[in-house]
Parts: C-alpha cells; sequence; structure tokens
C-alpha cells in the first residue's frame, strides 16, 4: 500500500511540474538585445541592437522608433562596397526636422566594429553629431573604426538580401529643395515603410 501510494504522490508531483512549466509565460525579449524590424520598399529587414555595448545610441534609436520618426522616409545614400545610409530625408530630399532630437555622444569606443551587416550611426565631422541618420555596413569597414569612429550599435539578424539589393540600385547626383547637391542618391526611392519594436504594431 505504501508503496503504490508513494507511486501515486510521484505521479502527481510529475503532473503538476508539467502544468506549471506549460502555464508559465513566455520570456520577455531580452533588454540587452531589442529587435526591430524595418519595413523598407524592397523588403524587409530585422535589427538586433546592442544596447549592453551601445546603452546611449541604442536608447537614442529606439526613441525615433517609438516616435515612427522613420516612416516614410529613404536610404538616401547607398554605395556599393561601403554601406547604405538613411533616417533623414523623405523622397524630394528634403530633411526631415520635426521630431529631431539633439545630438548624442559617439559610442564608437564599445568594442563593436563596422564588420559587414552592422548599423552604425551616421554623423558629421563633430564626432558627437549624430541625430537620426544610419548606416548599414555591406561590407568590412574597418577604416570606420579609426580615430573617432563610427559607433556601431547593432547587427541585421535577417534581410541582408535586402541591404545587398538596396546598395545595388542605380543612384545619381540630385538636388535637395535646400539647393543641396547630394550624391549617390537612388534614382528609384528607396523607402522606409516603417521601423518598430519586433511584436509591437
Amino acid at each position: 500500500m505504501t508503496s503504490r501510494r508513494t507511486t501515486l504522490a510521484i505521479g502527481l508531483l510529475a503532473l503538476l511540474a508539467t502544468l506549471t512549466l506549460s502555464t508559465s509565460p513566455a520570456p520577455a525579449q531580452d533588454d540587452q538585445q531589442p529587435v526591430i524590424v524595418m519595413e523598407t520598399s524592397m523588403g524587409p529587414i530585422t535589427i538586433a541592437l546592442d544596447a549592453k555595448n551601445a546603452p546611449i545610441t541604442t536608447a537614442n534609436f529606439l526613441q525615433y522608433v517609438d516616435d515612427k520618426f522613420f516612416d516614410g522616409l529613404t536610404f538616401h545614400r547607398v554605395i556599393p562596397g561601403f554601406m547604405v545610409q538613411g533616417g533623414g530625408f523623405d523622397p524630394q530630399l528634403q530633411q526631415k526636422r520635426e521630431g529631431l532630437r539633439a545630438p548624442i555622444a559617439n559610442e564608437h569606443a564599445n568594442g563593436l566594429t563596422n564588420q559587414r551587416g552592422t548599423i552604425s550611426m551616421a554623423r558629421t565631422s563633430n564626432p558627437n553629431s549624430a541625430t537620426s541618420q544610419f548606416f548599414i555596413n555591406v561590407v568590412d569597414n574597418a577604416a570606420l573604426d579609426q580615430g573617432a569612429g563610427y559607433a556601431v550599435f547593432g547587427r541585421v539578424t535577417a534581410g541582408m538580401d535586402v541591404v545587398d539589393r538596396i546598395v545595388n540600385v542605380p543612384t545619381a547626383r540630385r538636388r535637395s529643395p535646400d539647393g543641396q547637391i547630394m550624391g549617390d542618391v537612388p534614382v528609384e526611392p528607396v523607402i522606409i515603410k516603417s521601423v518598430r519594436r519586433k511584436g509591437k504594431g
């Protein structure tokens, strides 16, 4: 009798353990590696950001994402064998200023390097001038790690084929509405339809 009771008790414990596991909530997305999905006119690009090594840059980018700042902007500069750049201009090459926030500190010395598939912040000659514009490396760009450098803050995890198609579109020189001559501009605009945290509409 004791043996039967012991066996029954063990069976009940095993059943309870199974029920507990099956009803446990799914683990939340890693706060240190938030994932965003960039829907473009040429297909989706999924990017894992690195909040651990680039906390300032990641927080800045995610604020723009949450503000839907990037929606409707373009990849306005694409250079084969180098990178694709976006996050600043609309299809008419009008720079978006509404919602633009203050420049951030350059986190280039964070241990991350400008390898193929990484995303980095674009900036002017002032190292601490990055705001919303970013670029995705299509080759290893070790030169961008030298000196003041360009801050890497994530990596493409899906859709690198989309990036490769973007970088190979025909380009031309165009004049922006404010009279600026811009080079390496896609002849047919490559639109950033939306950028959202993965799992959020």
